[in-house]
């Protein structure tokens, strides 16, 4: 296997929004094309089984 020793991004589309997913050494990043902030997911938290609470936590933070 190759490691993941840096960021990876690639663009992915989810519906009819393009979003940026980046994987690094320590989790992955999905943000909104022409956006700053997304969602963050640490490596510890997915296999943890906390990967789900923190994605709630993180929507409930930013919603209006």
């Amino acid at each position: 296997m190759t490691p993941l020793d840096k960021p990876l991004r690639r663009e992915v589309q989810i519906g009819d929004e393009s979003y940026t997913l980046t994987l690094d050494p320590g989790g992955l990043k999905l943000v909104r094309k022409g956006h700053r902030k997304g969602l963050d997911l640490r490596w510890e938290d997915l296999v943890s089984g906390d990967a789900a609470l923190a994605a709630a936590l993180q929507a409930s933070l930013e919603a209006p």
